[in-house]
């Protein structure tokens, strides 16, 4: 039994290590699986890469499979308040032991010509306790890319491209066709691509990689499409289901679209020899929990944590608070990384609010609260600094009536952060 010493030693290890390798490449993480006897090739795998939603997508698919009575692994990141968030087994995060144990056990083997980088460790620490705890199926998510990401090494069942927007361009490219082409680097030869892509450009690029590959694709809005109903209710006509009234439990219009996407993946699985029945999709889509994307809470004030850490996360929450909660006013608690673009980020969520306090998160690359003050004063709001993110979410409530929303975004580890805090406020089974 590992002590409580050696789960924070594991993690302060981890977190020493370099965030990105200093060439980009499977090797590494190649060398280190085989070392463990290639877990990765003893369950089934769906990989899951794009801009925004592939967590959810991931969550998704990885929720219906465990109502479909299989054990399931769950691959996501970053966290939010504990690293063990990362790794979950039938919708559980693993244990500060089992953390212990993946560690040790990938510490222990060689690495290589260099040393692995933060993600590709946690990523082997992963695959390794899935193997060792004979999961049936795994849901992997990618860090940042798909051609060159750590994740890239699995054989996946269904492959999904959730949607593409500029980002990480130092490490992905300039261009929308550029990124497109790191992305669908996680297609497999004959393997089947299930995608939310709309860009004409982007989607060019995905299906010329497809067709050498022999991979077949199914587009949300061409092969596969919903119709909306209020409350994110919604009928599925799939690839070969018509499935009405349909439910995810996840809120925001955007969640129609990446409920659509997991359940066109599922069809697939079952297709191809995993059975999935419409009953488990509806089941796996009402038990879905996805802590801090449009996540209330509490109802008095009401809290909704949303991460909204790019460009078109903060449109779909502006759009969210502008059309689902009234009039009732709304102060944002907000902290943005340096390698987004805070100024359009801002000009999407200021002007849905009436108070905005600034913070920052406690990871070195949060931008100066006083840059986004400075930003954001053309847009006539009442506006306070509060770098600490815990006091800048105190300071919200306690000049909250009942009737107001509080709403903290900007980056998951803010939201990380402010959920830590608010843990008190939050169901038993959602505190880590």
């Amino acid at each position: 039994m590992s002590t409580k010493k050696d789960y924070n030693d594991c993690l302060n290890a981890m977190y020493s290590l370099r965030r990105f390798g200093i060439k980009l490449g499977l090797s590494t993480i190649r060398r280190i699986l085989k070392e463990l006897g290639n877990p990765q090739d003893h369950f089934g795998c769906i990989h899951v890469a794009g801009t925004n939603g592939k967590g959810s997508i991931a969550s998704g698919i990885a929720s219906i499979l465990q109502a479909a009575g299989y054990r399931t692994g769950l691959y996501t990141s970053p966290h939010l308040v504990t690293f063990n968030e990362r790794i979950n087994i039938n919708g559980r995060p693993i244990s500060n032991t089992r953390v212990v144990a993946a560690y040790q056990a990938v510490k222990s083997v060689h690495h290589g010509s260099r040393e692995p980088t933060f993600f590709e460790f946690a990523t082997a620490m992963a695959l390794y306790d899935f193997g060792r705890e004979g999961i049936d199926w795994a849901v992997i998510e990618t860090g940042m890319g798909g051609r060159l990401d750590a994740t890239n090494i699995v054989r996946p069942a269904v492959s999904i491209i959730s949607n593409l927007s500029l980002e990480h361009q130092d490490y992905l490219g300039n261009t929308l066709a550029q990124i497109a082409a790191e992305k669908g680097g996680i297609i497999k030869k004959g393997v089947p691509v299930v995608t939310g892509v709309r860009q004409p450009v982007a989607l060019s690029v995905l299906n010329d990689i497809a067709a050498n590959k022999s991979a077949p694709v199914s587009r949300l809005g061409k092969d596969f499409r919903v119709r909306r109903k209020p409350g994110n209710t919604f009928t599925y006509f799939g690839l070969q289901n018509k499935w009405p009234d349909m439910k995810t439990c996840l809120m925001g219009r955007h969640q129609v679209d990446n409920a659509a996407i997991s359940l066109a993946a599922c069809e697939l699985l079952s297709r191809s020899g995993a059975p999935i029945s419409e009953e488990n999709c509806r089941q796996g889509l009402l038990n879905l929990s996805w802590p801090g994307r449009l996540e209330i809470v509490s109802e008095s004030p009401r809290i909704i944590l949303d991460g909204a850490h790019n460009l078109v996360a903060a449109k779909n929450l502006a759009a969210f608070l502008a059309q689902e909660t009234g009039q009732r006013p709304i102060t944002m608690v907000i902290g943005i990384l340096d390698d987004k673009p805070y100024k359009a980020m801002l000009s999407a969520l200021i002007p849905v609010t009436q108070k905005v306090i600034f913070t920052r998160p406690k990871i070195d690359r949060g931008l100066p609260p006083e840059t986004l003050f400075a930003e954001a004063r053309q847009y006539g709001k009442e506006m306070m600094l509060l770098p600490d993110v815990q006091q800048a979410v105190q300071q919200a409530i306690s000049q909250a009536t009942p009737d107001d929303i509080i709403c903290i975004a900007g980056s998951l580890y803010v939201v990380g952060e402010a959920r830590a805090s608010l843990s008190a406020c939050l169901p038993p089974n959602l505190c880590t």
